[in-house]
């Protein structure tokens, strides 16, 4: 690089004082890095640049590679929730927490275990400290709608049975239905208890009413008038299919595997009849397949224990059976014609 003439102006000189120092000995420009200072071995430069791509220190003017490997202070980017900011600081946002994930909380297992005293933690200390932490918890819940939201996603985490990612949709879900206000007024459990239903039907998950009732303590029939005003405020309408619950059913009975393939071909010559087992209990359609298949099989079961599984009476178990096997004769006529 050439040095400073007298009609350089003073662009040229910011310019250069921003890239580098000027030395002048060798009227060069003069960059250094951590670590490097001194003149380069091969052709006597000090330019010296980090490549934070590769991780290297190389010399701009030869480009001899000095140092391999170099650690990166800068943070590690990622984007956990798709938002603007990418910076990797503590774990992803979550709904299954009130405040998100956002806040810090005081473990009450680091107070009254034994690593406490190890640390040096007195026993006064603890006391304090768990005082702080009283307030501390105490602080976040101030407002209804937070201690709304506390106790709804615990009725989630321990009553649903659903795994993490469906635990977080029916979080989401409540916290909508709260922002909106339809909670106002009506069970925090019987809410919760229909956002897992739907969110259950919605990934095909075999769940009953019986069942959520009775994991949230909250009456069959309350539970049923919710889950319909929370499909029609959410557009969360599904229809079940009575194949969702094979698996289940057979299982519960503990049928032979070979059984669901024979059930599958007879659900397959059903299904396109929709008159017959559509505006039927799903349930009640999977239980009399399930019914007719073992009976003719070499381990029938009974009624009752049918209609125990799939949580349906004897009657309709019956009167399901006489629809199925009266379309079954109809497609056999037909067949033979």
């Amino acid at each position: 690089m050439k040095g400073y003439s007298e009609g350089s102006t003073g662009d040229d000189k910011d310019q250069i004082n921003k890239s580098g120092i000027m030395d002048s000995d060798s009227q060069r420009v003069r960059r250094t890095q951590e670590g490097h200072t001194r003149p380069c071995e091969d052709c006597g430069a000090t330019d010296w640049q980090m490549d934070d791509t590769r991780g290297e220190i190389i010399c701009n003017s030869c480009g001899l590679v000095v140092e391999e490997n170099v650690i990166d202070p800068g943070a590690e980017w990622t984007n956990r929730d798709r938002s603007q900011d990418r910076s990797r600081v503590g774990q992803p946002l979550t709904y299954t927490l009130a405040d998100k994930g956002l806040n810090t909380t005081i473990d009450v297992r680091d107070l009254n275990s034994g690593s406490a005293g190890r640390h040096g933690i007195s026993s006064q200390a603890r006391r304090d400290w768990r005082r702080r932490r009283v307030i501390d918890e105490r602080s976040k819940t101030r407002k209804s709608r937070e201690r709304n939201l506390v106790r709804a996603n615990q009725f989630i985490r321990d009553s649903s049975g659903l795994p993490k990612p469906l635990q977080e949709e029916a979080a989401r879900l409540y916290r909508r239905l709260s922002s909106e206000g339809f909670v106002t007024g009506r069970s925090i459990a019987g809410v919760t208890a229909a956002c897992a239903y739907l969110v259950a039907r919605q990934e095909n998950l075999p769940r009953q009413i019986v069942e959520v009732s009775e994991a949230f303590d909250v009456k069959e029939k309350e539970l049923s008038r919710l889950i319909r005003q929370v499909s029609r405020k959410l557009n969360l309408h599904k229809i079940s299919s009575p194949d969702q619950y094979f698996d289940k059913f057979i299982s519960d009975l503990q049928l032979p595997p070979n059984t669901l393939t024979q059930i599958g071909h007879l659900w397959s010559v059903i299904q396109p009849h929709e008159d017959v087992w559509q505006g039927k209990k799903p349930m009640g359609v999977a239980a009399a397949l399930i019914y007719k298949v073992a009976s003719e099989s070499s381990s029938p079961r009974t009624q009752s224990e049918v209609c125990q599984v799939a949580n349906v009476s004897e009657v309709t178990l019956r009167g399901l059976l006489r629809l199925i096997e009266g379309l079954l004769s109809q497609l056999g006529e037909v067949s033979k014609q």
